[in-house]
């Protein structure tokens, strides 16, 4: 079956520590009609020479810099603006996909007919030991989205010729990913999801979504900004909506990551 192009979008900052291994993992795809978009967003380290390296070895690595810093979600945006690919993915730069990653999911998303794709995966420390992993369900609609986020952004794909090239990380500084997938979904209705594990994700001790209290006012905003609710009704929805769904989600979570890692042994 013809291979569609693939966009795979990464925005990097200070990421020397990790970017290499994270490129790798999106170049050595089974999967290989890609092209990798990746926005720097005004590095101060290594980052920029790496970027640099790659993008003469493999000429997939499209590399924008960025001249001052606008946070992720900009960085992003700018790399789907060039996207030129049928499906757009997004990878960040501390993360690491499977090498099966986009062949399963894009013949996931043909057998199910569908715009939106997301997948579980494994989680690791800053060491690369495999600490637990987050298994998706084999669908989410909009209204369990709305409930909490449930789409790790390393591992959803969507589809640019049933939607348009018209959806964008809204202007917020953080929580982006759970807009744009909220405002895909009020398009689409559903996102089909591989259960099994195709990526990474990097669990970082002092990393800002580590520290989930100061998100709150972000995860509020997010209920502002897609289905425009007042601030009284977004924190109402937040504390009796979405409290319940995230913590019933982590403890799901650390469940399934103790079965998992007790079979690993």
């Amino acid at each position: 079956m013809k291979q569609e192009l693939v966009s795979v979008i990464m925005p990097t900052f200070n990421a020397s520590k990790y970017l290499a291994d994270s490129i790798e993992s999106v170049l050595n795809q089974t999967y290989t009609n890609l092209e990798l978009l990746i926005t720097d967003d005004c590095s101060s380290d290594d980052t920029r020479h790496i970027l640099k390296q790659f993008a003469e070895k493999d000429k997939r690595v499209k590399v924008e810099f960025l001249k001052d810093n606008y946070g992720p979600g900009i960085a992003r945006n700018r790399s789907i603006e060039r996207a030129k690919g049928r499906y757009i993915a997004f990878c960040d730069c501390d993360d690491r996909w499977m090498p099966e990653k986009l062949e399963k999911q894009i013949a996931h998303m043909r057998r199910k007919d569908c715009a939106l794709c997301s997948s579980s995966y494994l989680i690791c420390d800053e060491n690369d030991k495999v600490t637990g992993i987050n298994i998706s369900p084999k669908h989410l609609t909009l209204g369990m989205m709305k409930r909490d986020n449930k789409i790790g952004c390393l591992t959803a794909i969507y589809d640019i010729k049933r939607l348009g090239h018209k959806f964008y990380m809204p202007a917020i500084r953080k929580r982006q990913d759970w807009a744009l997938f909220l405002n895909i979904l009020k398009e689409c209705q559903i996102c089909f999801c591989v259960t099994d594990p195709l990526a990474y994700y990097r669990q970082r001790n002092n990393s800002v979504s580590s520290n989930k209290f100061s998100l709150i006012k972000y995860n509020v905003n997010v209920y502002e900004t897609v289905f425009g609710y007042t601030r009284p009704k977004a924190y109402l929805y937040f504390l009796f909506r979405f409290l319940p769904s995230y913590l019933y989600k982590v403890l799901k979570r650390n469940s399934d990551s103790k079965r998992y890692m007790a079979a690993l042994q």
